[in-house]
């Protein structure tokens, strides 16, 4: 860089060409001097609004799922414990695991998992007829992920039936509409989601005991 002429008070340099880069540095600068100071907060409230709207309606459709399987689940003829008896004389000493209401198919159905031995069979039971759909499925206890596995196995050191726990009804004043053996920590717990009268969804939860005879504690809460 030349030396300042400091006796004309000016600095001089000598002039180099812009390259292509410089050269989209100072449009894009121009573009945004151009620009109303409102474009980009106008931007980001319009994105904001969009996913609202987009949230608002997942919301929507979801609800119209829930209501639309409730429905299903009203007009059913066959109640949760019905279907587990069902299920459970496929095969002469299998107990319940897990038991859940499916009102998205073309007939209605509760998908049962019982469990005998190292096998856990799966049947779909019409929640109208009782008749089972398809054919069942079998699985062996080392081939079920490890968190199912060790559900599984606990339900033997379990005394109480998941049958026995539709006492869950009387609790939450509604139908049993599904049902599960849960591990908490260690802690082996019976829930089943009710369904009260005015379409509330209420899950209790059973402590089991470990002798029959014994009364279970229960806890339960909306959903």
């Amino acid at each position: 860089m030349p030396a300042p002429d400091f006796q004309s008070g000016t600095c001089k340099q000598r002039k180099q060409p812009m390259s292509n880069k410089q050269r989209f540095a100072v449009i894009l600068l121009s573009l945004l001097a151009l620009a109303p100071p409102f474009a980009i907060p106008q931007l980001s409230a319009m994105q904001e609004a969009a996913t609202q709207q987009e949230g608002a309606e997942n919301e929507r459709i979801h609800q119209e799922a829930v209501n639309r399987e409730l429905e299903a689940f009203r007009a059913a003829q066959l109640s949760l414990r019905q279907a587990m008896g069902i299920a459970e004389k496929r095969h002469a000493g299998s107990r319940t695991a897990d038991i859940s209401f499916d009102g998205a198919s073309g007939s209605p159905v509760y998908r049962v998992k019982t469990v005998q031995d190292n096998r856990l069979w799966e049947h779909a039971i019409d929640a109208k007829t009782g008749d089972t759909i398809g054919a069942e499925t079998v699985s062996h206890l080392k081939d079920l992920n490890p968190d199912d596995r060790n559900n599984v196995m606990a339900l033997r050191t379990v005394r109480q039936e998941l049958s026995d726990a539709v006492v869950a009804e009387q609790v939450a004043s509604g139908r049993a509409i599904g049902g599960s053996l849960m591990d908490d920590n260690g802690k082996l717990n019976f829930v089943v989601v009710v369904v009260n009268g005015g379409g509330d969804l209420k899950q209790v939860v059973l402590e089991p005991p470990q002798t029959r005879g014994r009364g279970s504690n229960a806890r339960h809460g909306s959903r």
